[in-house]
């Protein structure tokens, strides 16, 4: 039994001395305990690539250009004025009588019998402008439609606070007899039968009167008729001086727009302030089109307006 034992001993012994280290390792790891292993921090870079910035597309600035503002015409200021009608004046008594309103009465039944022409009305300027003519004609003696002075139909329409596109004068000195043998006088010369008839004249004032005329006692008629302006369409003139204040701005935006361009072209893609500067020019082109496109609608607008502003006071069959 002692020799087993010897003998197990002394094999151990061999394993050992013959170099049986795997075996020893093996064991060891298995039943020693190890210390722990430091594994050494490595700090790592974060990998930057470099990428290319991805840039919001640059819009083109349109070269729109807005339609031209129409120009206004001024009123033509017609005057129509036949050579004064004369009748017989008598030296005897006359018992002749002449009034405004049977004047004006005529004048529209005449018109009224000859192409069913609207009646005319009553204007108290002209009204007012047929008085000064007549109180002129028979303080400075004369029977002309221009005055010693100078004076004519527009400037006494001018004086009498008549504004007016067209105006038409008819004169008549003598005895008629009454308001419609003067109208029926007035008709049957042709001049101042086209004042009556004329389609464009809306309104009328009249004046007669009686008084001393180159030493005999007679009567002195004035018809002033006009087409005033207020006939003719009204312009917004707000509407202009916003169409000029947007042309400012447009203006502005235009030589804003060209600037900012000029800092982009100069700016490398990958500049961080590149793409803010894009979206700003962006911007601009933005507020650039919106702008052009308001005002040309302003001005398609005022054009209208004007073109019949123009057409009302010089009609196509004048011009």
């Amino acid at each position: 039994m002692l020799t087993k034992l010897v003998e197990i001993v002394f094999s151990i012994l061999l394993a050992i001395g013959a170099g049986a280290t795997s075996l020893y390792t093996s064991l060891e790891q298995n039943l020693i305990p190890q210390a722990p292993v430091e594994i050494p921090f490595v700090a790592r870079g974060v990998a930057t690539t470099t990428k290319k910035v991805a840039s919001p597309k640059v819009v083109t600035a349109k070269a729109s250009s807005l339609p031209k503002v129409a120009s206004q015409t001024e009123p033509s200021l017609v005057v129509i004025a036949p050579t004064p009608l004369s009748a017989p004046v008598s030296s005897a008594p006359s018992s002749d009588t002449l009034s405004t309103n049977g004047v004006i009465a005529y004048t529209n039944l005449a018109r009224a019998q000859n192409g069913g022409l609207p009646a005319l009305t009553e204007n108290l300027f002209l009204d007012q402008d047929a008085k000064m003519k007549l109180d002129d004609m028979f303080a400075k003696q004369y029977f002309e439609h221009i005055s010693p002075t100078g004076d004519g139909p527009a400037e006494l329409a001018n004086r009498a606070g008549y504004a007016y596109v067209l105006v038409g004068e008819n004169l008549a000195l003598g005895d008629f007899g009454n308001d419609a043998k003067l109208v029926d006088a007035w008709m049957n010369s042709p001049g101042h039968r086209a004042n009556i008839l004329n389609t464009r004249f809306q309104e009328i004032g009249v004046a007669v009167g009686k008084g001393m005329y180159k030493g005999n006692n007679t009567w002195l008629a004035v018809q002033s008729f006009g087409m005033p302006l207020s006939a003719c369409p009204t312009l917004e003139k707000d509407l202009k001086v916003q169409i000029d204040t947007n042309n400012t701005e447009i203006a502005n935006l235009r030589t804003a727009i060209d600037a900012k361009k000029a800092l982009i072209d100069k700016t490398s893609p990958v500049n961080p302030f590149y793409n803010t500067y894009v979206v700003e020019y962006n911007s601009l082109i933005k507020q650039y089109e919106d702008s052009i496109s308001i005002n040309h609608a302003l001005i398609l607008k005022y054009n209208g307006e004007v073109q019949a502003f123009n057409a009302c006071v010089v009609p196509p069959e004048t011009s």
